[in-house]
């Protein structure tokens, strides 16, 4: 008998040997029919316990494999490599603390084991403890400096933690240890991507693919690279790639939608996000990007839905958050709006804030805590990370180069700014050069701008660093960014440095918090000098007024009827065309004081959308005044518009985002506007206008004055009156509308920014002087 037990463990052992040869050659099947032959002869065996529970962890059967590991345990408690495998199983069923348990385990047992620091930095990634997870990795090295997996990982914890220059040498050790370790190649690109380095991410996911053609990540992500290039119709078809390979990707449908998005396709874009939830319900970027398409399709009120369901899957997103205020205000849909706004103002104070940069510019009179979440926001973004174009060359033109890049060369109010200043430069001194991503609207705008420069470059199909190479080869001596932090900018142009000087100009009223950016261009009174510590750019003073104003706006002949607007035939008009996103229950609350003091008064306001309307007469009724004293203008032409305006009486301005553009059409319309004057840019551009029409009286510097000199003019129609005949006087005669005198104004400018580069000195502050009169 003795005899007969000693050849059975022979040959049990020898099943056993045989099977762990299968396994290691991915026979798995024979390996299994192998363990389960053992078992049958010795149903506590340890060996085939464990590596059948092994197999069951490649085979996805993770519930099999831990029972069948801790059976194992039972025979041998301090086996570590089995506990190693038990970890390995628990993190399949996304049980990661008691995965990270496991490995702990094993190393308590085995203190130098390297695949258990491995996978214990796995389990820490996976519980997004990516800080304690790094250590782990180096002690896996440590023990094997050969382990690409742990280089890997090392990267990944890098490039969570938001540290991708730190990755990426990581995922090169990691490549160099096994060339052809797609994962990899994928994570590198990953890094790359967040670092705006695209080109370099679309290499690397292209290895992933030259690898491992079915992997369904990099094409995905290879469809956001593509995106940021620029060429939409290969991003579509990169995600579209991913879906064919894994039908159930949701961040592939994701990707896809963003694509279609950028095409304008928002309804196709609306559909891809919706497929991404279904499949992954718990998704909160794609109800994020759900939320965009909508409100780009003005579904608002489904917008709001679905902002409200991604911040409860992501209540931390700060991002999200200020998303979601800019639609609440756009709808004028105040609940709990100034709860929701003190939190971003909170986060901002900590300098780790994610708000996007130009939701405080409309909500918060605060230059100090605007510039800093500009200054947080081009952290987070990396920009100031990415290699400069221009290469210190100084060059020796002829004639001052100046490049104005911007989306808005159509039918917008920038362009209704600026058409005229850039017919107006001296082509003696100056070539002017326009880069345009905006679409051809194939207006009169558009041929008109497109005769103002002396070229006009389309640039819709050119990604940003294509159009940074553009200026760097056309040797532009000052690049001006008339965008900003505003709709559809492309900050990554000025990012790469492709122009010696670079202007931040009149599309966005506030710092940029970039190295990047040299100068900005204000006045004494938007920005006083004072105001210079909360700007990274260099403050650049023209004498009159900041904001150009095109002389030649057509005003059309025919003044609509009262009746034809929904005016009633008598009673004073207060108005306000500014978008509804600027309009604030504070200035609400004044304005309906004014109706109720005010007997027979209307209230004009712009339809921006079909809720704001709602929401505002709501809140009229609260307020004690009528629904029906509220008359909203829907949107329509500009000569039509401003003519229409001559029924008004008395344009009311909001605080802490004043009318700009709109002041200056109310203006030239003949409109009074009353403005309160605050602390911010954006807060004081109607005074700085109102000043350079020679109506210094309509500046108010406090909400009580404001409502006080309202409420004196509703009730003195002499004094109306005779502001209406000063502004009439006025109106060709001020600088304001002066737009031969603005551009010499910003051509003196121009070449002080000039002449300090030519000198080899640092940008510094500006005072313009003014010109004499006439």
């Amino acid at each position: 008998m003795k005899a007969v037990s000693i050849n059975l463990r022979q040959g049990i052992a020898d099943a056993v040997q045989r099977a762990v040869t299968l396994q290691i050659q991915g026979r798995l099947e024979e390996a299994e029919s192998g363990y389960q032959s053992v078992l049958k002869l010795a149903a506590d065996n340890f060996d085939a316990l464990h590596m059948l529970g092994v197999i069951r962890t490649q085979q996805g059967r993770y519930e099999e494999s831990e029972k069948l590991i801790r059976a194992a345990l039972k025979r041998d408690p301090r086996a570590a490599a089995a506990y190693v495998n038990l970890g390995n199983a628990l993190q399949g069923s996304r049980r990661y603390e008691e995965a990270a348990r496991s490995y702990r385990k094993a190393l308590s047992l085995e203190p130098n084991f390297a695949e258990a620091y491995n996978n214990l930095g796995s389990a820490l990634n996976s519980l997004e403890q990516f800080a304690a997870a790094i250590p782990n990795f180096k002690r896996a090295l440590a023990l094997n400096p050969k382990n690409a997996e742990a280089y890997n990982n090392i990267g990944n914890a890098m490039h969570k933690l938001g540290r991708d220059e730190e990755a990426i040498p990581s995922y090169h050790q990691a490549l160099l240890i096994r060339p052809n370790y797609a994962e990899a190649h994928y994570n590198l690109g990953n890094a790359l991507l967040a670092l705006s380095r695209h080109d370099e991410a679309m290499a690397s996911y292209d290895r992933a693919i030259e690898i491992k053609p079915d992997f369904a990540e990099p094409h995905s992500n290879r469809g956001s690279a593509l995106l940021a290039l620029n060429r939409h119709e290969d991003a579509i078809a990169s995600c579209r790639r991913a879906l064919a390979i894994n039908p159930g990707y949701a961040e592939a449908y994701n990707n896809l939608g963003l694509a279609l998005a950028a095409f304008g396709r928002y309804e196709e874009a609306a559909v891809n996000h919706r497929k991404a939830i279904a499949v992954k319900a718990d998704m909160a970027p794609a109800y994020m990007n759900l939320a965009s398409a909508l409100s780009k399709l003005t579904l608002l009120d489904q917008a709001n839905e679905s902002y409200e369901r991604a911040r409860e899957l992501a209540p931390e997103d700060v991002g999200l958050q200020s998303l979601h205020v800019g639609l609440k205000r756009r709808m004028c849909n105040w609940t709990n709006l100034a709860e929701e706004e003190g939190r971003l103002t909170a986060t901002i104070e900590t300098g780790k804030s994610g708000v996007l940069p130009f939701v405080p510019l409309v909500y918060l009179d605060d230059p100090q805590l605007q510039m800093r979440a500009a200054q947080t926001h081009i952290q987070q973004v990396k920009f100031e990370l990415l290699p400069h174009f221009w290469n210190g060359t100084v060059y020796a033109h002829e004639k001052i180069r100046i490049a104005y890049l911007s989306a808005d060369f159509h039918e917008h109010a920038t362009a209704y700014l600026m058409a005229e200043l850039f017919e107006r430069h001296d082509r003696g001194r100056f070539e002017i050069t326009a880069f345009s991503w905006g679409r051809d609207d194939k207006s009169a705008m558009r041929r008109r701008l497109e005769a103002g420069f002396d070229r006009f470059l389309d640039v819709r199909a050119a990604s940003d660093v294509e159009i940074a190479h553009q200026v760097r080869d056309l040797e532009i001596d000052i690049a001006v960014d008339l965008k900003g932090y505003t709709e559809e900018c492309r900050p990554l142009i000025f990012a790469r440095r492709p122009a010696p000087i670079q202007v931040n100009y009149l599309g966005y009223p506030g710092t940029m918090g970039a190295s990047f950016i040299d100068y900005i261009l204000v006045d004494p009174f938007v920005v006083p000098a004072e105001q210079q510590e909360f700007f990274t750019e260099k403050l650049v003073h023209l004498p009159e007024c900041y904001q150009p104003n095109d002389g030649k706006r057509e005003i059309a002949a025919q003044t609509p009827a009262r009746a034809e607007c929904g005016l009633p035939e008598r009673g004073l008009v207060f108005a306000c065309f500014n978008n509804s996103y600027k309009i604030t229950p504070a200035f609400f609350d004044i304005w309906m004081r004014l109706l109720r003091a005010v007997p027979g008064s209307v209230l004009w306001l712009l339809q921006d959308n079909k809720w704001a309307p709602d929401n505002l007469r709501r809140e009229a009724r609260v307020r004690g005044v009528s629904p029906d004293r509220l008359v909203f203008a829907p949107r329509c032409k500009l000569p039509e518009h401003l003519a229409r305006q001559r029924l008004a009486d008395l344009f009311l301005d909001t605080l802490p985002c004043n009318a700009h553009t709109t002041a200056s059409d109310a203006l030239w319309a003949g409109l009074p506007v009353l403005t309160c004057a605050g602390r911010s840019f954006a807060a004081r551009v109607a005074g700085s206008l109102l000043r350079a029409a020679g109506l210094p009286e309509l500046v108010t510097h406090s909400i009580e004055d404001y409502e006080a000199l309202a409420l004196k003019l509703a009730a003195d129609p002499g004094l109306l009156a005779g502001i209406r005949r000063k502004l009439a006087a006025n109106r060709l005669t001020t600088p304001l509308f002066d737009c031969e005198r603005y551009c010499r104004h910003l051509e003196a400018a121009y070449q002080h920014m000039w002449r300090t580069w030519q000198n080899g000195e640092p940008p510094r502050p500006i005072a313009v002087p003014a010109l004499p009169p006439g």
